[in-house]
C-alpha cells in the first residue's frame, strides 16, 4: 500500500480510535518484556511508580493508575507474596502503610525505561521533530483541560 493510500485509510478513523490504537501498540510493545519477567503491565507500572515515589500509600497508587483502591489492594497483595514490594507501617499511624519496592523487584524492572522509550520512538517515527513538538503541544493542551481523573 502506498503512503497516500495508507494516510487516506487512516483518515477515516476517529481521533479516539487512533488514540486507542496508539495505546494498544504501546502496551503490546512492552508485553514480551513483561512476560519474560512474569509481570503484568499493571505490576510493571506500579513498580516503576514506586521506584520514582518510594513510600507511597495505596491511595496514591490508585490515583495515578486510575483504578480503585480495592483493585490496587489485590494487586499489591499478589506483589507482596512474590517479594516485589513490602508494606511498612508509618510511625504513629498503624492504619497507614507505605509501599516500597524490594531489591529483587528493582533488579527485575531494571531496563524497562529504555524498552518503553524504544516503543515510543517507533510510534513517533513517522513524525519529524517539528511534528513531534506540535503533537506534544496539542496533547498538553487537551490534557490540561481534562483535569485529574477521579475514582468512583
Amino acid at each position: 500500500m502506498d503512503e497516500a493510500r495508507g494516510a487516506a485509510d487512516h483518515a477515516s478513523h476517529s481521533t479516539f480510535e487512533m488514540m486507542r490504537w496508539i495505546v494498544w501498540v504501546q502496551r503490546k510493545g512492552g508485553e514480551e518484556w513483561f512476560r519474560e519477567r512474569d509481570l503484568s503491565s499493571e505490576q510493571a507500572f506500579v513498580l516503576g511508580y514506586l521506584i520514582q515515589n518510594p513510600g507511597s500509600i495505596q491511595r496514591d497508587i490508585a490515583r495515578v493508575s486510575r483504578t480503585s483502591a480495592a483493585s490496587v489492594s489485590s494487586l499489591l497483595k499478589g506483589m507482596e507474596r512474590r517479594g516485589l514490594i513490602e508494606r511498612r507501617m508509618e510511625k504513629g499511624d498503624d492504619r497507614s502503610k507505605r509501599v516500597f519496592v524490594t531489591s529483587h523487584a528493582r533488579d527485575l524492572i531494571d531496563g524497562l525505561e529504555p524498552v518503553m522509550t524504544e516503543v515510543e520512538q517507533g510510534i513517533l517515527a513517522p513524525l519529524d521533530d517539528a511534528e513531534r513538538a506540535s503533537l506534544h503541544a496539542l496533547l498538553t493542551k487537551v490534557t490540561a483541560e481534562l483535569g485529574e481523573p477521579t475514582l468512583p
